[in-house]
């Protein structure tokens, strides 16, 4: 039985607020693995996220990617509340991070940079469907920011759990993912 996006978002915020923080180190270790078999090269030019409360912590997956690509270049999104949207901001070892007002780590000193310089982004999600649709925070910064990056971007996200068979209300701004990985198996759309 499908569902929509806000009861989802409560089923799976409470799935995960359950695990315990060896059993969520575990779930990442096999979304690693899970990562390491997907069929794509790894580029320079990735966009990740700051997790917060229980949220899926990309930073194995940066460091694998790192290892495949040195020349890695790291962005991070940044939400301009003035205009209710996402930016990409480039960041090194010298980027300072603080809290935005949703208690994310933004860097506050990135270099701004265009979506359509990345190649690869870790999208953050709640949940996701079979056909790729993602349930995010409800805000729709991620969909929109995605419609602005180049249409051969890989957009991954990671669940430590299975995907639903359908999302009730995708709408026409929802943006589907290009692989999702759960500890046991890699979703391709």
């Amino acid at each position: 039985m499908a569902m929509v996006k806000k009861e989802l978002r409560k089923i799976y915020r409470e799935k995960r607020a359950k695990l315990s923080a060896s059993e969520k180190g575990r779930l990442e270790d096999l979304l690693l693995i899970q990562f390491q078999q997907l069929n794509i090269h790894i580029p320079s030019m990735i966009m990740t996220y700051a997790p917060f409360e229980d949220e899926f912590d990309p930073q194995l997956i940066l460091d694998y990617c790192h290892f495949k690509n040195p020349q890695q270049q790291l962005f991070y999104p940044v939400i301009d509340y003035g205009h209710d949207r996402l930016h990409a901001v480039a960041v090194n070892e010298q980027t300072l991070f603080d809290l935005n007002r949703h208690g994310i780590d933004e860097p506050v000193n990135g270099i701004p940079a265009l979506a359509e310089e990345i190649d690869l982004l870790v999208v953050p999600l709640l949940a996701f469907d079979i056909q790729g649709y993602r349930v995010g925070y409800g805000k729709g910064y991620y969909d929109r920011f995605l419609k602005e990056c180049k249409k051969d971007a890989v957009k991954v996200g990671f669940s430590f759990f299975d995907p639903e068979n359908a999302i009730d209300d995708i709408h026409g701004y929802d943006v589907q993912l290009d692989h999702c990985i759960t500890p046991g198996k890699i979703y391709n759309f």
